[in-house]
């Protein structure tokens, strides 16, 4: 597989420059830039005031799961640390920095630090959850430690990569777990996606989250994934008629046919490919699918499966598309419907009812001047359940009999008192929301290194190994999380000790208002 990042930057840098703005512009081998302005000025405020250095913690993680789901699928940490691996500022990029200028017209930014930009390099030390991994509201899923310069830098190309991946990964998980184990799912969104990188990492994190296969040739270069298609309606439109551009079609691919049935009338069409799929039997081949792209699909695949059965072809596969999504999907297989390939388009790749997954990256803890410990902080809200959690944190998972997920815990690693026997959770956005941990009930720790000052401590699991893990964690979650409609909230509670003492800096932080 190859590199995700660097090498669509690489790829892209290889077409001819024109001028700045055609897409063959749009990417170079420095993603430096790829970030809020605001990153930049307080990364020189903390560089002007001899902060840079200081040692913090970040943590990035959401607060609700999306698609008012019950789970989110962990995904783009293998792209998030391509991007930290690479991270340099380029001459050029430094160029457009020292040419950015003020309200008043001065420079935003002065040639020493400019000069202390061009020999960065990535040294922070990042644990994170393994891609592919259920996760849950308020858990952090990248923990970022080291110079306060560098790991406020990386936030927003962190959470752009993190965010979207994750969004995504969990749409196709969901479209998987409604189309059942049976059943393939094609990932069939690049003409709708939100351009050409919107599509890329769309098929990358719909193939994590489950999906078989993706139209998109170019993530299929980049990413290993398996390509599929079928052809479009101007295929049959250029031929005099429907049974001759079958034909000619199954002439061209003999062995990898499917036939788009609905561009005049869809049950003719059914009856015109089985003419041309008993011609290719009698060639020594055998047709591969029929697809409907329109219509009622419960009762057009049923009626296409009566046809296809009573012309001896029951191998023929039914392939569905046209804005499919998870709750359709599940309302056609409740209708019977004959359906042995979901094509998800639209609604997959966009995510299209929640268009983003609201991450945050919020800062927790300090260095203390002398080194010697820690501050730990945290941004209050006028909501508890936005409140941040400070701390050096950890997420573990305790496990039933059979190895599912139970509930999960977050704490403080740093915290001097060691963790009790039974450890009590609490829910961060209701405090008298309280739940005992089974004694000596098994776990594992989610979050684990990844980057030890700025290098990899061990070869990331491969994009088909992740997107395995992804389908046995969901898997394993009971049928209650799982559901689309009202799905039952998973516990997910802090250590007490860490609530007792994020309750007490609330406190500290909150001032007192007069009456």
């Amino acid at each position: 597989m190859l590199p995700a990042v660097s090498m669509i930057a690489a790829l892209f840098s290889s077409f001819p420059r024109m001028n700045p703005t055609p897409l063959s512009g749009l990417y170079r081998p420095s993603l430096a830039l790829l970030t809020d302005l605001y990153q930049l000025t307080m990364a020189y405020g903390y560089w002007k005031n001899n902060l840079h250095e200081r040692e913090a913690v970040f943590h990035l993680y959401f607060r609700k799961a999306p698609f008012e789901g019950g789970y989110a699928v962990a995904a783009g940490l293998a792209l998030a640390v391509d991007y930290l691996q690479n991270l340099r500022f380029s001459e050029d990029d430094i160029t457009y920095l020292a040419s950015l200028t003020g309200s008043k017209g001065g420079r935003l930014f002065p040639d020493d630090f400019l000069a202390y930009l061009r020999k960065l390099v990535f040294t922070c030390d990042v644990d994170a959850v393994a891609e592919g991994t259920v996760v849950f509201g308020n858990e952090p899923l990248v923990r970022v430690q080291g110079p306060l310069l560098q790991a406020q830098l990386v936030e927003t190309a962190l959470l752009t990569i993190i965010n979207f991946q994750t969004l995504i990964a969990t749409k196709a998980a969901r479209v998987r777990d409604a189309a059942g184990p049976e059943a393939t799912v094609l990932e069939f969104g690049l003409r709708r996606a939100q351009g050409p990188d919107g599509g890329l990492e769309a098929a990358r994190a719909a193939y994590l989250g489950g999906a078989d296969a993706t139209s998109n040739v170019l993530a299929g270069r980049l990413y290993g994934i398996p390509v599929r298609g079928t052809h479009a309606h101007s295929w049959v439109q250029a031929f005099s008629n429907e049974t001759q551009a079958f034909a000619k079609y199954a002439e061209a691919f003999p062995d990898d046919t499917t036939f788009l049935v609905d561009t005049y009338d869809t049950l003719n069409g059914v009856r015109h490919a089985i003419e041309v799929a008993l011609q290719m039997r009698a060639q020594g081949h055998e047709l591969g699918g029929i697809r409907l792209d329109s219509g009622d699909l419960a009762y057009l695949s049923k009626e296409a499966r009566r046809l296809l059965d009573e012309a001896g072809l029951p191998n023929v596969r039914i392939v569905a598309s046209n804005d499919l999504e998870e709750n359709l999907i599940t309302s056609l297989r409740q209708q019977g419907a004959r359906i042995d390939v979901w094509a998800v388009g639209t609604q997959l790749v966009t995510a299209y009812n929640q268009p983003a997954l609201g991450g945050v990256y919020k800062l927790a803890a300090l260095r203390t001047p002398d080194g010697q410990g820690w501050d730990f902080t945290l941004k209050l809200s006028e909501q508890q359940a936005k409140t941040s959690i400070p701390g050096i944190l950890q997420v573990r998972r305790y496990l039933g009999d059979q190895g599912q997920p139970r509930a999960d815990m977050i704490y403080n690693i740093a915290a001097a008192e060691a963790l009790p026997p039974s450890p009590i959770l609490i829910d961060p956005a209701d405090s008298t929301r309280r739940r005992p941990t089974r004694p000596n009930a098994p776990f594992r720790d989610l979050l684990t290194p990844v980057l030890r000052q700025g290098r990899l401590v061990q070869p990331l699991p491969t994009l088909q190994e992740s997107r395995a893990l992804a389908q046995q964690e969901v898997n394993s979650l009971d049928a209650s999380i799982r559901r689309f409609l009202n799905p039952h909230t998973y516990p997910v509670g802090l250590e007490q000790s860490l609530q007792e003492f994020r309750m007490q800096l609330m406190l500290e932080k909150r001032p007192v208002r007069p009456a």
